[in-house]
């Protein structure tokens, strides 16, 4: 899990590493629209993991060193099936939403991390943190707008995956406090592996060595983003960063249109840029009121 306190005080170097971040992130994206039905989501989502692994062999040595409580164990596990089902329900809206449809509406997992936060942790919400996650969730109904069109099962997908994936970040904020960043980062690859392995057997469909190619590039690409996220948290305050992933959005569109003849929907765009501009405040409020960061910066809950 990349730091949220940026250590560094170098704003342009930050800035470029963020762009780099989102541009890695939304290759891999593309990468999974590109899949479309041909594989199923759940083995999608496990080769994703199960090649992910391959990036963990330099840091073993580190994970063999690791002891754990039984309650540490606990959590790990649980955050690792919570995680599973999150991946497992973007995979499925991957494949049935357009690029911006996804990109907007994974904005909200921050927003959902500070709703959890309260609720579990008794985190205190003043006025304009309340105001600001009213304003995420107005942004996520002009993406949706219910009652205006039909919506589609990968809409649902999306917000359950928001949930789950709020749920993972707030356990891995417990656990960062008591274990270091490699085992957080790596003991989640390792666990919604074995979590996935059993949905994928249930519906297993031998994939093309195209589409393996396909499937490593898409866990190249988020090993990379989130390396290069961390450079990007350690040049410059997140406050900084935060903004840059709103390129995220527009690249989305622009792909979607290229590759997808995805056309560009206004409100979607709209209710992204509302999503983000609340978390964005949120995250700012946090820094200005120096107080241990819940909220997570918009990249650091990708898949």
């Amino acid at each position: 899990m990349p730091p949220d306190r940026a250590s560094g005080n170098r704003p342009m170097v930050g800035i470029l590493w963020m762009v780099v971040t989102g541009l890695c992130f939304v290759l891999v994206t593309a990468l999974v629209k590109t899949l479309g039905t041909r594989v199923p989501a759940a083995e999608s989502a496990f080769i994703r993991y199960l090649m992910g692994l391959v990036f963990l062999i330099p840091v073993w040595r580190q994970l063999a060193a690791v002891r754990l409580s039984r309650r540490q164990w606990s959590l790990f596990g649980m955050r690792g099936f919570v995680h599973a089902l999150g991946v497992l329900l973007w995979f499925y809206a991957m494949a049935r939403l357009p690029l911006a449809e996804v990109t907007a509406m994974n904005y909200l997992t921050p927003v959902g991390v500070t709703i959890l936060a309260v609720i579990l942790l008794r985190e205190r919400l003043a006025t304009r943190r309340i105001l600001a996650i009213c304003a995420a969730l107005a942004g996520a109904l002009l993406v949706l707008r219910p009652g205006f069109r039909e919506l589609d099962p990968g809409h649902f997908a999306m917000l359950g995956t928001a949930l789950f994936y709020s749920g993972s970040y707030l356990t891995a904020k417990i656990l960062s406090d008591e274990v270091s960043a490699v085992a957080v980062v790596a003991l989640l690859s390792v666990t919604v592996t074995i979590c996935l392995a059993p949905f994928a057997w249930a519906q297993w469909v031998t994939p093309s060595l195209a589409d393996l190619g396909v499937l490593f590039g898409v866990a190249f690409f988020a090993t990379a983003g989130h390396f290069t996220m961390t450079l990007a948290f350690a040049a410059a305050p997140v406050t900084i960063t935060q903004p840059v992933t709103f390129l995220q959005l527009v690249w989305s569109v622009l792909l979607g249109a290229a590759f997808f003849g995805e056309s560009p929907d206004p409100w979607v765009i709209a209710g992204g840029c509302v999503i983000l501009a609340s978390v964005s405040f949120i995250t700012w409020r946090e820094a200005r009121l120096k107080r241990r960061h819940i909220t997570p910066p918009a990249p650091a809950t990708k898949v």
